[in-house]
């Protein structure tokens, strides 16, 4: 049974996703204005009656995390005093999320502040993508959906003609923390699975030390959440190709591409990354880098909220 009209928003990020989630719901564009007054602060206004209807809001808080991070709150509350009967904030890629928890004394847990932010605004629940750590899902005191990429890639990597031969490929962890997720995409893919013993000094800093795994004469793919400024998933391509890979893919789901990211990329010695459109690269594009879309997936999750049905379905 339906909770209400289903209404989709979304703010002033990505809103070519955004587009493709409605298409797929064959629904218009919620009505929405977000804007800036003189002095820089955010402007939104719904322009439509939404009372008693189930409301989504797009937004990933991707760079400029702050400012896309205030303009989800923002709506969300406008949706809250508009009388929605239901909002769903829909985050594709999840800011902040590295900060998941003390990794020395005095730090805060920022992944745990920017939840009780979200819910303080009034979201009912969340939609989300490949979290960096599952334990954010607990940091929210309301339910917390999270999709996953592994589908999209999987149906790529199964056409590419590099990995008709399962028993020549082999999926790489390019560190401990992602070994479940290396794990269980190897699993679904059929192929063997590598781990790359990794330090990181400082962040955004990390050191190779060993590959654990044989990589010898085989195709490596990378799989990550997050490709951020590059360093490291470089550090891992060289140390596999030292080690007697013959090529190497990435897959990461979230392109955040810092600082010349983008251009490490086009220069090295990876074949391609493959990554998702959960964030816009805008002119970050080139030639070693495929988009793939998870705008359908995102609107299958949104119709199945709306409709009360199982999401896990998606990924049996």
């Amino acid at each position: 049974m339906m909770v209400g009209s289903l209404k989709v928003f979304c703010g002033s990020v990505n809103k070519e996703l955004y587009k493709e989630i409605i298409e797929h719901l064959n629904i218009p564009a919620g009505k929405i204005y977000v804007g800036r007054f003189a002095d820089g602060e955010i402007e939104v206004k719904i322009e439509e009656n939404v009372r008693g209807a189930d409301c989504f809001v797009v937004q990933p808080t991707c760079p400029p995390v702050n400012e896309n991070l205030m303009e989800l709150l923002i709506i969300i509350d406008a949706l809250r005093r508009a009388s929605a009967a239901r909002i769903t904030a829909v985050i594709p890629y999840f800011g902040y999320a590295r900060q998941d928890r003390k990794t020395e004394p005095r730090v805060p847990i920022t992944s745990k502040l920017v939840a009780n932010l979200i819910v303080a605004a009034g979201a009912n629940r969340v939609l989300t993508m490949d979290l960096h750590a599952g334990q954010i899902q607990g940091f929210f005191d309301i339910p917390v959906d999270q999709l996953y990429a592994t589908p999209v890639f999987l149906e790529y990597f199964n056409k590419h003609p590099d990995f008709q031969d399962k028993q020549q490929v082999v999926v790489v962890s390019p560190d401990a923390g992602g070994v479940e997720r290396a794990r269980a995409f190897a699993k679904r893919f059929g192929v063997s699975l590598a781990i790359v013993d990794k330090r990181r000094p400082s962040p955004n800093q990390a050191e190779i030390l060993h590959v654990i795994g044989d990589v010898k004469d085989k195709i490596a793919l990378v799989v990550d959440d997050i490709i951020d400024t590059g360093g490291t998933l470089l550090k891992v391509v060289d140390k596999l190709l030292e080690h007697g890979a013959k090529k190497v893919y990435a897959a990461c789901t979230h392109p955040v591409l810092s600082s010349s990211a983008d251009k490490k990329v086009e220069q090295s010695k990876l074949e391609k990354l493959v990554v998702s459109n959960t964030i816009p690269l805008g002119n970050k594009k080139n030639d070693k880098i495929e988009i793939l879309s998870v705008g359908k997936l995102l609107a299958e999750a949104i119709k199945r909220i709306n409709l009360n049905t199982s999401i896990s379905e998606l990924f049996v």
